[in-house]
């Protein structure tokens, strides 16, 4: 496949783009710095929130993913990142392209139907913020009425680089936890799944969530 890749230079997106041109897909690494995350990845500057750039480096995709994360200024991230993910969309529509995959949150996922992590007692406060922002993006999603077939992937609530087992488990809106009630997720084994479900399409229109 042809994977058209923002945010390609973070922790999780460069471990994206490793794991699918591992596999042979053709990897297009887009950020603002235009570098590229892995040698022999083809890489171009582009910013997201220009709809009509998203255009231009997407067209011919099979799948575009987003690997961009919320504003971490100080200021509340939820208008900022909500509007990226409009251009990103619109974007990816006026290119023809089908698929857009989105690197989400943990803080949406439910501890119980109807409840969601992040708002619970003792949830860190430093951290509400941007879970506000990721639940809104997902809202917004959640509400398309048309195309692009989008899948948006929750990592496990403590998410770090480490090691590739290729070892997870995969669930819907659940917020997952291990024997000793901890939520985790190394970012390579975020990226096996991932491109697992680039190659699958299991969850159309849908949230996925990983965890160990």
């Amino acid at each position: 496949m042809k994977l058209v890749l923002f945010g390609a230079t973070g922790m999780v997106g460069s471990r994206i783009a490793t794991e699918a041109s591992a596999r042979g897909h053709q990897v297009l690494a887009v950020s603002r710095s235009g570098q590229s995350p892995v040698p022999g990845v083809t890489a171009t500057a582009a910013d997201a929130t220009d709809p009509d750039r998203v255009a231009e480096v997407a067209r011919g995709a099979d799948v575009v993913a987003s690997a961009c994360v919320p504003p971490r200024d100080g200021s509340d991230p939820r208008d900022p990142f909500l509007a990226l993910n409009e251009a990103l969309v619109a974007g990816v529509r006026a290119a023809g392209v089908g698929r857009l995959m989105v690197v989400g949150g943990a803080g949406g996922l439910e501890v119980a139907p109807g409840q969601a992590l992040s708002d619970q007692p003792g949830f860190p406060e430093a951290y509400l913020p941007e879970a506000h922002a990721h639940r809104a993006v997902l809202a917004y999603y959640r509400a398309l009425d048309d195309g692009p077939d989008w899948t948006y992937v929750s990592p496990a609530a403590e998410i770090a680089p480490g090691t590739r087992t290729g070892r997870f488990r995969v669930d819907g809106d659940r917020f997952m936890t291990d024997d000793q009630g901890r939520s985790l997720i190394s970012a390579e084994d975020y990226a096996v799944a991932f491109v697992d479900e680039l190659e699958q399409h299991a969850h159309p229109r849908a949230r996925m969530s990983v965890a160990y």
